[in-house]
C-alpha cells in the first residue's frame, strides 16, 4: 500500500528513525480530530454500488479529488456514518467500538448484509443514552467511543511517544531506537538499551550464577498504544537480541487504559515505575534458571494452552524447541525462551501489530504459571 494513501483501511508504515516516527505521528494528528455527539443522533447508511444515491456520492468524491476514500470504503466496510450535517465513511477498525456503543455483539452480525447491519445499528443507537466520541482520521471514522466524562479518555499518541522518549533518556541513558510501526488500529515502537551496564551486567551475572549462557540479549522496551479501543498506553519490558529481533517478555506490561479521565500525567507516573521492573524481572528469570523441568515438550504445551497461545502456534513452537534441544530435561528458563519463540513465529507469519502485542501479553503470563 502506498504510503501516500493514509486514508486506506490497510495502510501501514514502518520507521527506522525515532524523529521520523514522531514527525509522522504529529502529521497524522494534524489530519485527525475528535467530535462529540449524542449517540441517539448517529445514523448509519450502507453503500449500495448500484443505487442512485451512491452514484451521486461517488461523483461528489470524484469531483473533490477524493474518490479513493470512498472506493476503499466500498472495498471494506461499505458503511457510512451520518453525524448531524456530515456524512463520513467508516473504517474497518471502527466496527468494534461501533458495535460496543450500540450494545450489540455476535458472530451473526458479520454475516448479514450491510443494509441490514445499518438498520440494526440505527435501531440500537436510537435508544442509546449519553454521547458518542467520534475519532475522525483522514476523513474516515476510526472509532466511536463513549463520550461521557467517565468513559473514554483521549491520550494523544504523539504526546505519549514524546513522554516515552523523554523518560528513557532520563532513566536509561543512551537508548537505541530499533523500529516503529503505525497502522490505524495500533502504533508500536521498540527501543533497546545496550549501553545501560547496570541492567546488562545484572542479567549476565544472573545467567553466570546459574551456569546459563546469557546470549546476546540486551534490555529493551516495546511501547504500544491505540486511539481506536484496541489497547491502552502499554509498556512492555523485555530482553532482545538486536540482530535477530527475537525478544523475551519480562513480565506483564505497565498499562494505562483510556478511561477514568486518564491523562498524560498518569502515563508519566507509569513511566517512572518502568526502570525498577527490569531488576525485578531479572530476579524472576533467576528463579526460572533454578527450576528443573523433566518433561519439557508436554510442559511447554500445557503452559502455552494455559496462557492462551493458539493450539497450532503452540505445537509449532514446541516442535521447534524439541528439534533444537531434544527431549532431555531442562530448566524453566530454557522452556520460557522456547515459549517466547511463539511471538517470533507470529511475526514471521506477518501478523498485525495488535495480534503480536496480544501474544506478547499472553506469553508474559507464563512467568506466573506454577
Amino acid at each position: 500500500m502506498s504510503e501516500t494513501m493514509c486514508y486506506a483501511d490497510n495502510f501501514s508504515r514502518s520507521f527506522g528513525e525515532q524523529q521520523e516516527c514522531l514527525e509522522f505521528l504529529r502529521e497524522r494528528e494534524e489530519n485527525a480530530s475528535w467530535r462529540s455527539i449524542p449517540t441517539r443522533e448517529v445514523r448509519f447508511e450502507a453503500i449500495d454500488e448500484g443505487s442512485t444515491s451512491s452514484k451521486v456520492l461517488c461523483d461528489w468524491y470524484r469531483l473533490m479529488g477524493k474518490e479513493g476514500i470512498l472506493q476503499d470504503t466500498m472495498a471494506n466496510t461499505k458503511l457510512l456514518l451520518r453525524a448531524e450535517d456530515a456524512l463520513y465513511p467508516v473504517r474497518s477498525c471502527a466496527l468494534s467500538t461501533i458495535l460496543s456503543r450500540a450494545r450489540i455483539s455476535g458472530h451473526a452480525l458479520s454475516k448479514v448484509s450491510k443494509p441490514v447491519l445499518a438498520q440494526i445499528l440505527n435501531h440500537c443507537v436510537s435508544v442509546a443514552s449519553g454521547n458518542a466520541l467520534l475519532r475522525l482520521s483522514n476523513e474516515k471514522i476510526s472509532a466511536m467511543h463513549g463520550g461521557d466524562e467517565s468513559e473514554y479518555a483521549v491520550l494523544e499518541i504523539p504526546e505519549l511517544f514524546q513522554a516515552v522518549t523523554d523518560q528513557l533518556d532520563t532513566d536509561f541513558g543512551s537508548c537505541r531506537f530499533i523500529s516503529g510501526h503505525y497502522e490505524h488500529a495500533m502504533m508500536t515502537a521498540i527501543w533497546s538499551f545496550p549501553n545501560n551496564r547496570e541492567l546488562v551486567e545484572a542479567y549476565e551475572a544472573t545467567a553466570k550464577k546459574h551456569g546459563v549462557y546469557a546470549g546476546q540479549f540486551v534490555p529493551a522496551l516495546r511501547f504500544s498504544t491505540s486511539d481506536v479501543g484496541i489497547s491502552g498506553a502499554n509498556l512492555y519490558p523485555m530482553l532482545m537480541e538486536e540482530k535477530s529481533g527475537r525478544s523475551v517478555a519480562l513480565g506483564s506490561a505497565l498499562c494505562l487504559e483510556h478511561s477514568n479521565q486518564a491523562s498524560i500525567a498518569d502515563f508519566k507516573k507509569q513511566l517512572s515505575l518502568l526502570y525498577p521492573k527490569y531488576g525485578d524481572a531479572i530476579a524472576r528469570l533467576g528463579k526460572l534458571m533454578e527450576t528443573g523441568i523433566d518433561y519439557p515438550y508436554n510442559t511447554m504445551l500445557r503452559v502455552m494452552k494455559r496462557v492462551g497461545v493458539t493450539k497450532r502456534l503452540a505445537y509449532r513452537a514446541a516442535e521447534l524447541w524439541q528439534a533444537q534441544n531434544g527431549e532431555r530435561p531442562c530448566t524453566a528458563y530454557d522452556l520460557y525462551l522456547g515459549i517466547c519463540e511463539a511471538e517470533f513465529l507470529l511475526q514471521c507469519d506477518g501478523a498485525s501489530a495488535p495480534r503480536v502485542a496480544q501474544m506478547e501479553e499472553n506469553i508474559s503470563r507464563a512467568l506466573k504459571v506454577h
